[in-house]
């Protein structure tokens, strides 16, 4: 490739930028789920599906990004998108403050447009790295869904410092600022031409590729078990646990942080032994965790360093799918591809919270119902993983 390095990075950077700042807006309503229950009265159901809605477009959306992304490119698609999410956020103050539940759920749904960025970024970077290095790129990159741990640990003290309608004000303006940064500074890369292809054909080609689907299953579990825990941990440790709502944001935020630093790793090292063992080892791991987990430990120490494993694990395999998707998907569907895979991870974290919403056991404070359906589908995919997908990528020393 013609880039260099310099540009390699202030890209990736920028990119991660903000998929980080999108993702805080994407999660903006999980921190104060409690708050809302509180205000309006919610059941568990209720609750549930107001923190679980976001995701909804945020899943879908991707799709059509990602053939946008092919088109337009990066520099294009970031400012428009981190600009689209600014009156939704505003007018999620505005819905808090007339508690309305049903506007709370439409400016929800449409804030889901933050959360598509995701399809915008992976093609981005991937047009930046060498194939040998997108692992690497990409798990980087997915550094930025540490947007969702901001969320939950600045959201709840901002709101105690300078109240609820001026936090979802400071929230704009810095999407607003970020949109221009990242106009300014953002360019795609010197190898990448805008594929001009028909949508229908493009994404119909998309689809047609079997990494494609499998892909999507994979993430579905690996990236929807991480977002669902990162949009409901809240609500599990106030309901187990009786947290209030800024201590139960910072057990959430190390959660998700946890999830961030290992997601690099995940990459890194398929760069280094290929995708498919660091895969099978992550679900493995969350298979294991979600059953621990389930027994509801009550020893602080031990269920958080639980969680904090299980948070490790989905990180891992996030960073280690996207790798093998990087490596096996050709360039020019790259954008389709990702908006796909990306939006199965999307709805693989809308349905779990609607779930443990719904098996919930009230009088005894129990999730544990919820888990092990997660302790069921992982290793689902860990079979599918070693069983189902028959070539296994090459280390990135291999020749391609």
């Amino acid at each position: 490739m013609s880039n260099t390095p310099t540009g390699q990075v202030r890209n990736l950077a920028l990119a991660t930028w903000a998929f980080a700042i999108s993702f805080w807006a994407w999660n903006l309503i999980a921190p104060l789920g409690a708050r809302y229950t509180t205000d309006l009265g919610l059941t568990p159901g209720q609750k549930a599906l107001l923190v679980a809605i976001p995701v909804l477009v945020g899943a879908a959306g991707r799709i059509v990004v990602g053939i946008m992304t092919d088109f337009y490119g990066g520099r294009i698609m970031f400012p428009v998108l981190l600009l689209l999410s600014v009156p939704f956020v505003l007018l999620l103050a505005v819905a808090g403050n007339r508690n309305s539940y049903s506007m709370l759920l439409v400016v929800g749904f449409f804030l889901g447009i933050a959360g598509t960025t995701f399809a915008v970024g992976i093609p981005f970077v991937n047009s930046w790295y060498e194939p040998e290095r997108r692992g690497f790129a990409t798990g980087v990159f997915g550094v930025g869904m540490g947007g969702t741990a901001l969320s939950a640990f600045l959201t709840p003290r901002f709101v105690a410092w300078f109240g609820y309608t001026t936090t979802h004000v400071i929230l704009a303006v810095a999407l607003a600022l970020s949109a221009v940064l990242v106009w300014k500074f953002m360019s795609n890369a010197p190898g990448w031409s805008p594929n001009r292809e028909p949508a229908l054909p493009k994404l119909i080609g998309a689809l047609k590729l079997p990494v494609t689907w499998q892909m999507s299953f994979l993430y579905a579990v690996a990236f929807g078990g991480f977002v669902a825990f990162s949009t409901y941990l809240p609500t599990y440790l106030k309901d187990v646990y009786e947290f209030g709502l800024t201590g139960a944001g910072t057990r959430a935020a190390g959660f998700a942080v946890a999830a961030v630093i290992a997601r690099p790793i995940g990459g890194i090292l398929s760069d280094k032994i290929g995708a498919k063992p660091v895969v099978a080892a992550s679900f493995a791991g969350v298979a294991v965790l979600a059953a621990l987990v389930a027994r509801q430990p009550q020893q602080e120490l031990w269920a958080g360093g639980q969680f904090v494993a299980l948070a490790v694990f989905l990180g891992l395999g996030m960073g280690g799918v996207f790798a093998w998707l990087s490596r096996k998907t050709p360039q020019q569907r790259a954008g389709a591809v990702a908006g796909i895979v990306g939006a199965a991870g999307g709805l693989g974290g809308f349905f779990p919270p609607l779930v443990m919403g719904a098996t919930y056991d009230e009088a005894n404070r129990d999730y544990s119902s919820g888990l092990l359906l997660l302790c069921g589908v992982a290793t689902i995919a860990l079979v599918f993983t070693v069983f189902g997908i028959r070539s296994a990528l090459k280390p990135a020393t291999a020749s391609h």
